[in-house]
């Protein structure tokens, strides 16, 4: 078998991709940059239909195929019958494509009887999300996911994040301690890049999604002299419940709804602020968007945002509402600063690049290609229990 770091034809990664986050555009950017290095990918989705934008995206790719499902995600409520089924999808699919790697950006497909070896990426976790958005242990009625999540990472190849905060959070929820690698993520210039600044504030998030802290944003605004702007969903995926509608005054916050990926780099491209005062961030997809985009960026005091921008970031304690106050009028009021906090996030941004990712990602193929790893045909998982 060829190497994964191979010249064109060295490997096939079927990839697992959900469509209602972040993780599709870090998908569409990984799988781009795998197929420039020779690789063929398989894109297999779930948890919704794909938006026209996003069926757009899937076909500008060479050498990616696309198969397509709504099977709900792990974190959605009542998910288990659907992801049961997921996971067999996903076995009939791996039996027919034969990829080298399955790489799976959910956690409770870990547990399933891949014959490739298994690479599980934890962008995110309900668990670790409830500890720093309520302040206590994920209650029993995440005790399903609890146990999924545990059994896909012991029995997967291997466990990646993007961030070294997120594989410490998996230690702390899920005892997960086990030869964990760290996967950045990485954004092209290409989309991303500074217009004429506007005297204007951008955020972008799940409204509905307390972890992004815009409820923040919104009740600084008023007193704030400049707009504010906010891109993202309002709706739940996988609830069907909508955020509770937003109603600050006209002038302070302008709700921009969800956003084509061009419509928002155009904002980002005009706004001289970028604020996300997330109590809850693995990477921060966003903010390096903003950061290529040429924005000073104020974001929430968290560990992982903290390991991203280093000193290109003005940081504010998530429930100090005060201190967001005063670290935006303090750009706002100084000119010179704002540039200068922009250029950092500008060049920092830049370390984040998609071949660095795509670099990233190939080492970790080609660790679980090596003949030392156990094959994944020799382990036997204790699956997630599918009778019912």
């Amino acid at each position: 078998m060829p190497s994964m770091r191979a010249e064109p034809g060295g490997g096939h990664v079927l990839m697992t991709l959900d469509t209602v986050g972040g993780v599709w555009h870090h998908g569409i950017e990984l799988a781009a940059g795998l197929v420039r290095r020779g690789m063929r990918v398989s894109l297999a989705t779930m948890g919704a239909r794909l938006s026209a934008s996003q069926r757009a995206q899937a076909a500008s790719l060479r050498d990616v195929g696309l198969h397509e499902s709504e099977w709900r995600l792990e974190w959605m409520e009542d998910p288990w019958s659907d992801v049961c089924h997921a996971g067999d999808w996903l076995l009939a699919l791996e039996a027919r494509l034969r990829p080298d790697v399955v790489h799976l950006n959910q956690f409770s497909f870990g547990a399933w009887p891949f014959a490739a070896p298994t690479l599980v990426v934890a962008h995110s976790c309900v668990l670790s999300w409830w500890r720093a958005v309520r302040r206590e242990r994920a209650p029993a009625e995440w005790d399903a996911y609890r146990a999924a999540v545990r059994l896909g990472l012991s029995n997967a190849g291997l466990v990646g994040a993007p961030t070294q905060a997120m594989l410490d959070a998996l230690a702390l929820e899920h005892g997960h301690a086990r030869g964990g690698v760290v996967l950045p993520n990485g954004c092209s210039p290409a989309m991303f890049r500074p217009g004429e600044k506007a005297p204007a504030i951008l955020s972008a998030g799940r409204l509905w999604d307390p972890a992004k802290n815009l409820a923040a944003l919104e009740a600084v605004a008023p007193w704030l002299p400049w707009p504010v702007r906010v891109a993202g969903a309002c709706t739940r995926p996988g609830s069907g419940e909508k955020a509770k509608a937003p109603t600050p005054p006209a002038s302070a916050v302008h709700w921009l709804g969800e956003l084509a990926p061009p419509a928002l780099a155009a904002q980002f491209a005009q706004a001289s602020i970028y604020a996300l005062p997330a109590r809850y961030e693995p990477f921060g997809l966003s903010a390096l968007e903003a950061g290529l985009s040429g924005c000073a960026l104020v974001l929430g005091d968290v560990p992982s945002l903290r390991e991203v921008w280093g000193d290109a970031a003005s940081y504010v304690p998530p429930e100090d509402r005060g201190a967001l106050h005063a670290a935006l009028l303090r750009l706002i009021d100084d000119p010179l600063q704002r540039r200068q906090m922009a250029r950092r996030a500008m060049w920092r941004a830049r370390r984040y690049t998609p071949q660095r990712m795509v670099e990233a990602y190939l080492g970790a193929y080609a660790r679980l290609r090596r003949p030392a790893a156990v094959p994944a045909q020799q382990r036997q998982p204790e699956a997630l229990s599918c009778d019912s």
